[in-house]
Formats: C-alpha cells, sequence, structure tokens
C-alpha cells in the first residue's frame, strides 16, 4: 500500500505540472474554437503545450506503476489532488498572496482524502474485469459523457447562451467522467504488462486507452478554454476519482469498509474534501490576479475580434447566462494568469 501511495503522488506531481502548461496554452485560444478540433491546430503551435504533454506521459508511467500494485480505489483519488500541488507551486511562488482560507482549504483537502482513505482502507480486487462489465461501464460513461456535453451547450433560456462557468463546469464533469474510465483501462492494461508486448498488444485496453484518452484530454482542453478555474476544477477534482472508486468495485471487485459507522464516516470526509477543493478553486491565488480584475472591473466597451489575436473579452453574465459571447484574453476567467502565476489530472 506504502509504494503505491508513493507511486501515485509522483503521478499526481507530474499531472500538476500538466495540468498548469495546459490551462496556460489553453486559456487564450479563440472562442469559436470550443468544441473544434481546430483547438488541437491552435494548441500545437505553443511549445508549453507539449511541455504538458511530456508531463502527462509521464504521470501516466507513474500511473501504470502505481495501478499494478495497489488498488484503482486508492491510487485514483491521490492522483485527483493535482489541485493541491498546483496551489503548494502557486503558495511558494507568491507567499504573500496567500489567504487564510486558502491554507484552511489546502489543509482540509488533504485531511479530507486522508481520512476517507483510512476508513475506506481500499483492498483486494484482480486486474482484469468480465467483458459483459465492460460494456456496461462504457455505456454508462458514454452515456453521462454525452449528456453533460449536451447540457454545456443548451442554453437555459431560447436564445440565450449558456454562461462560460456553466459550460466549463458540466464540461469538467464530462471531462472527470472520462478520465475515471481512462484510469479503469489503465488498470486493466497494467496487467497485461507481464505478458510482454504481445500480451499488450493482442488485448483491447491499448486500443481503447488511446480513444478514451484523447477524448478525455479533448473535454479538458475544452472545460479550460470555456471559463474560469473555480468552475472547471471542482468537476475534474472530484468527478475523476469518484468515477473510478465505482469502476475499481464494479469492475475489479475492489473492496472498501462499508459498515454503517464507516459509511457515514467515509461521507463526511468526502464532504470535507468536497468542500475544501470548490474553495479552493475560488482562490484568488490559484485563479491568478487577472480573474480578480475581471470580477471587479465594470464591463468592457464591446470590440471587433479576430481569430486568435487581439483583445477580445467574457461574456457579460445577468442572472446566471451570459447574453453575449465575447472573450478577453487577459481577463483571466481562463486562468492564464493561473498557469503562469496559476486541473487534470487525466
Amino acid at each position: 500500500m506504502i509504494t503505491g501511495l508513493v507511486l501515485a503522488l509522483c503521478a499526481s506531481i507530474f499531472t500538476s505540472t500538466a495540468s498548469i502548461t495546459q490551462r496556460f496554452a489553453a486559456a487564450p485560444a479563440p472562442g469559436e474554437l470550443a468544441f473544434s478540433w481546430r483547438l488541437f491546430v491552435y494548441l500545437a503551435k505553443k511549445p508549453i503545450w507539449f511541455a504538458g504533454i511530456l508531463c502527462m506521459i509521464l504521470g501516466f508511467g507513474f500511473q501504470v506503476a502505481a495501478l499494478r500494485v495497489s488498488s484503482l480505489s486508492l491510487v485514483q483519488p491521490v492522483i485527483a489532488t493535482e489541485l493541491l500541488f498546483v496551489f503548494g507551486f502557486l503558495a511558494v511562488r507568491s507567499p504573500g498572496r496567500v489567504r487564510r482560507r486558502d491554507w484552511v482549504a489546502a489543509f482540509g483537502m488533504a485531511a479530507g482524502l486522508a481520512v476517507f482513505l483510512a476508513i475506506a482502507y481500499p483492498t483486494g480486487g484482480s486486474h482484469h474485469a468480465p467483458h459483459s462489465l465492460w460494456e456496461m461501464a462504457a455505456l454508462g460513461a458514454a452515456g453521462t459523457v454525452a449528456l453533460f456535453c449536451v447540457l454545456a451547450r443548451v442554453p437555459r433560456r431560447p436564445g440565450v447562451p449558456a454562461s462560460p462557468p456553466r459550460q466549463a463546469a458540466l464540461l469538467a464533469v464530462a471531462a472527470g467522467t472520462a478520465w475515471g474510465l481512462v484510469a479503469a483501462v489503465i488498470k486493466e492494461l497494467s496487467g497485461h504488462l507481464s505478458g510482454g508486448a504481445y500480451g499488450i498488444f493482442t488485448n483491447w485496453s491499448p486500443y481503447v486507452l488511446l480513444g478514451a484518452g484523447a477524448l478525455a484530454f479533448f473535454l479538458t482542453s475544452n472545460a479550460f478554454q470555456a471559463g474560469p478555474l473555480a468552475a472547471s476544477q471542482p468537476g475534474l477534482t472530484i468527478v475523476d476519482p469518484l468515477v473510478a472508486s465505482f469502476l475499481g468495485v464494479f469492475l475489479f471487485q475492489e473492496n472498501l469498509r462499508h459498515s454503517p459507522r464507516d459509511v457515514v464516516g467515509e461521507a463526511l470526509a468526502l464532504l470535507v474534501l468536497v468542500a475544501s477543493v470548490v474553495l479552493l478553486s475560488r482562490s484568488q491565488l490559484v485563479q491568478g490576479e487577472a480573474a480578480e480584475r475581471f470580477e471587479t472591473a465594470p464591463p468592457p466597451a464591446p470590440v471587433p475580434t479576430r481569430s486568435g489575436v487581439g483583445p477580445q473579452h467574457r461574456e457579460v453574465v445577468v442572472d446566471g447566462e451570459a447574453p453575449e459571447a465575447t472573450r478577453s484574453g487577459d481577463a483571466g476567467g481562463n486562468d492564464t494568469s493561473a498557469a503562469s502565476g496559476d486541473h487534470r489530472r487525466g
């Protein structure tokens, strides 16, 4: 268990670094690239995006190693705490901007996770799951992803575009669901490593991993591009480990303590964890100074926009909706400054 925890922490460090670099690359993308594969073309022109991919690959390697020796219900919640490492990096870089509630949120996140894992104590499980269970899991995950993608694009009222925070939050839930499925596929793949190249490439898991991973990466990039970090990060941080833990029990027969007292303790720990994630995601340190300016400054006058060039500003939110789709490269709602002074984490 200790080895799995250490490997999972290493994976989380690399995925948090990847999250920062991906946000920095995706945040200033023009609004018309949302839900378009042209977004990848835009990102491919930014060297920092490739640095993020390298960190993702390293994180993937540590994740595979962790899943070979530990359960999915243990590894994925630890990996999904990348927000804590993002905060730590920013707190060291800008200590004067850290508020007391930020430290409370960070401590609550770490304590909530530690208490949950201590009570649940994930154990057991196999490396492989029956095809029938995989089909049910894939259909359920695909349906959930499709539902939240549709909700992100459908306005609450006819003729009124969905607000950036709403789009980012719903897309983040879709991305978190996809990453949870990806983690389960990685767990399946890790059980075939002992068979060498033949064992790896003669089963379905590496090919499904490529497709599911590309979809999860695409949804994550769109969530970062669609709206502020405070809206997208909670969904990514919370949904990913919850889906992965459920699949660990459903697919691989992993065991979690489930006596009434244990369930109450686990629920309370998760409540503290979720509240801490939401609070930390709203930290001005994590969102960046530009986000603070966006929240306090009056709405700028509309200006013509150019694809990928020049200042563009965000939607003006009225009653939770945004009547005019505009974007701002320096508004910080997409957390550009949060990445440079700055989750995904899979």
